[in-house]
């Protein structure tokens, strides 16, 4: 018995009965952006604080309702609140968080680097962010202020430490994600270990980088709030705190809410730019 090869196997004609199907073009989907349901969330949340508010679920000394604290954001904005306007808090705020995150990148990057590249430098820094990374802020607020006492370095020098480990470990992380290829074919071209680092293992994890720095100011502004519970007359934090001591809940919600704010404009500023100087994050 033969078996006959599928090429020599004959082939059958179609005939009147047999039927073709041909694919249909399907409806696309409706596809749901994440903004609607962002914004949808929003109103949402907006809506039940407003409705709760309404009717006095809770009370006022503990819940304003979204009136009662946008009166509050306006009055504040004009007439200020412990002797300052709401922009100089802002601008007392942005400077500390500022200033504590480029402290933190000057030191946070090299030491990522160190971790990344070389074995001596992850034996001796590694350690290091891992005992300081647990520790919340509270915790050696009080060594910094009796080391540098009170005045805005102790303050920087606060965020800038809870900073510092999200920038090092999210470069180190980034390094070590480094193509091994890329760095060969550099030596191969008789690239030396200065130029390895500056223009292909920096330029590689710059995506690391840059989140690293989004982590850090989260961590920042979680931070800002302990950082001028000492010796503050302005600033965010200081408006909330001084706000909670005389029950005045309607600024101590609106503080949260500018926080959150502004917050969500600094994420948005570093997305674009994140796009705009690695473009080919992700697409590799």
């Amino acid at each position: 018995m033969t078996i006959s090869s599928y090429a020599e196997r004959p082939s059958r004609k179609l005939d009147e009965t047999d039927t073709v199907s041909v694919p249909r073009p399907s409806r696309k989907r409706a596809t749901i952006s994440a903004r609607f349901v962002s914004a949808l969330t929003i109103l949402s949340v907006l809506g039940v604080w407003a409705l709760s508010a309404l009717l006095q679920l809770v009370s006022p000394v503990f819940l304003p309702s979204p009136a009662a604290v946008w009166s509050k954001f306006m009055a504040v904005a004009s007439d200020g609140f412990v002797d300052a306007t709401l922009l100089q808090h802002i601008a007392a705020s942005l400077w500390r968080v500022f200033a504590a995150l480029v402290a933190a990148v000057l030191v946070g990057v090299p030491v990522g680097l160190a971790i990344g590249i070389s074995t001596v430098g992850r034996g001796i820094f590694d350690p290091l962010l891992e005992f300081l990374r647990p520790i919340p802020p509270l915790a050696y607020l009080p060594l910094v202020i009796i080391w540098f006492g009170i005045g805005e370095p102790s303050k920087i020098l606060v965020i800038a430490i809870a900073m510092l480990a999200p920038v090092a470990l999210s470069t180190a992380s980034g390094v070590r994600g480094v193509s091994q290829e890329r760095i060969n074919a550099a030596r191969s071209l008789g690239a030396t270990r200065g130029q390895v680092v500056r223009y292909v293992i920096l330029p590689s994890a710059l995506p690391s980088i840059l989140t690293g720095q989004r982590i850090a100011l989260g961590v920042g502004w979680s931070t800002l709030v302990a950082a001028e519970l000492v010796a503050a007359t302005r600033g965010l934090g200081f408006m909330i705190q001084s706000a909670a001591q005389f029950l005045v809940t309607d600024v101590v919600v609106m503080g949260i809410l500018v926080i959150a704010a502004i917050a969500f404009v600094l994420e948005f500023a570093i997305r674009r730019i994140e796009r705009a100087l690695v473009p080919w994050a992700g697409r590799e």
